[in-house]
């Protein structure tokens, strides 16, 4: 745990430093998302093929579920650990609540998004949301609200979530041509 409170503390140390850094920080560790998310939804309708489409729509809300709606609230019940804020006892820069803080939420629905897009859209864009999910977990820990272990915790949700639906859910299969 150490390791995790020396980097949260250089990390969050440039807090307060530049007004500029500090907006920019905000902006993407809670705006961010619903950038992703919209992205992601124009994606989804850009495909032509409406069956592809709904494949797309279910595979991802499945993950999702998976991810952030069952690993990270059961992880959380067992482990409930205390956010920086809380235990450091200062103002986060993005309002949140004190619930615990391992796994984090933010990065199971996100990451998880972004492994989605990466396996249904393409690598283009899902090399963009991994890096932009990626900074905004930086930009969590920047505004004090996750540890760096509760980023990689989410991260390693979003993998097992991913991996459990890519094996469950039914592949697309050519359908059989009759022989002419």
């Amino acid at each position: 745990m150490v390791i995790n409170q020396q980097l949260f503390n250089i990390i969050h140390y440039l807090t307060g430093k530049n007004r500029i850094l500090d907006v920019l920080g905000i902006f993407l560790a809670d705006y961010l998302g619903y950038f992703l998310v919209l992205i992601a939804l124009i994606l989804l309708f850009s495909q032509k093929n409406i069956a592809e489409r709904y494949r797309w729509f279910l595979f991802t809300a499945f993950s999702l579920v998976i991810s952030r709606g069952l690993f990270t609230e059961i992880i959380r019940y067992f482990f409930p650990i205390q956010r920086p804020f809380v235990v450091y006892g200062f103002t986060p820069l993005v309002n949140h609540d004190v619930a615990a803080s391992f796994p984090s939420g933010h990065m199971a629905l996100f990451f998880t998004l972004a492994l989605c897009v990466f396996y249904l859209i393409g690598k283009k864009w899902g090399w963009r949301f991994i890096v932009a999910v990626l900074i905004m977990g930086l930009a969590r820990i920047f505004a004090g609200v996750h540890w760096p272990l509760d980023i990689l915790g989410g991260i390693t949700i979003s993998l097992m979530a991913f991996f459990i639906t890519y094996f469950l859910f039914p592949k697309n299969k050519k359908i059989n041509q009759p022989s002419a």
